[in-house]
């Protein structure tokens, strides 16, 4: 099947095809005309690698199982090497989170040292796309 019909066949865009493809998480043949041709098996692959990328790991985090991914990933238990991935993926996004939280904080802190409530936070964020007020503006200091 040509890379349109997977895409079809998947609910994968063709970039996204093309990007596992990239990534060698699947593999295509190439016809004379240049057009790739993937087997009927790669409907399953993607379809797994489009369930393991929702679930929030990467393509990186996903290479190590392409031996898993002809079969029914999500139906058993995942191994222990499934487990660990996902767990050092979660830390990665907790971190993220934290990291995060600590920006929001002291930016809540910065707004009422100058005397904004933390609520007032969004229309803040308004204020500053539309353009430095001339009030209070480094610029027209």
């Amino acid at each position: 099947m040509r890379i349109g019909e997977l895409a079809r066949a998947t609910g994968a865009t063709v970039r996204a095809l093309r990007h596992y493809e990239q990534a060698g998480l699947i593999g295509s043949e190439r016809e004379p005309n240049g057009y790739r041709e993937y087997r009927e098996s790669a409907v399953v692959r993607v379809r797994n690698i489009r369930a393991l990328v929702a679930a929030g790991l990467t393509l990186a985090d996903i290479r190590p199982l392409l031996g898993c991914l002809d079969g029914d990933v999500l139906a058993g238990r995942p191994s222990e090497r499934v487990l660990a991935i996902a767990r050092e993926r979660l830390a990665v996004v907790e971190r993220r989170i934290a990291d995060q939280t600590e920006t929001r904080d002291r930016l809540v802190a910065a707004l009422a040292a100058a005397g904004e409530a933390a609520a007032g936070v969004a229309a803040a964020g308004v204020a500053a796309a539309e353009g430095c007020p001339a009030e209070g503006c480094p610029a027209e200091r």
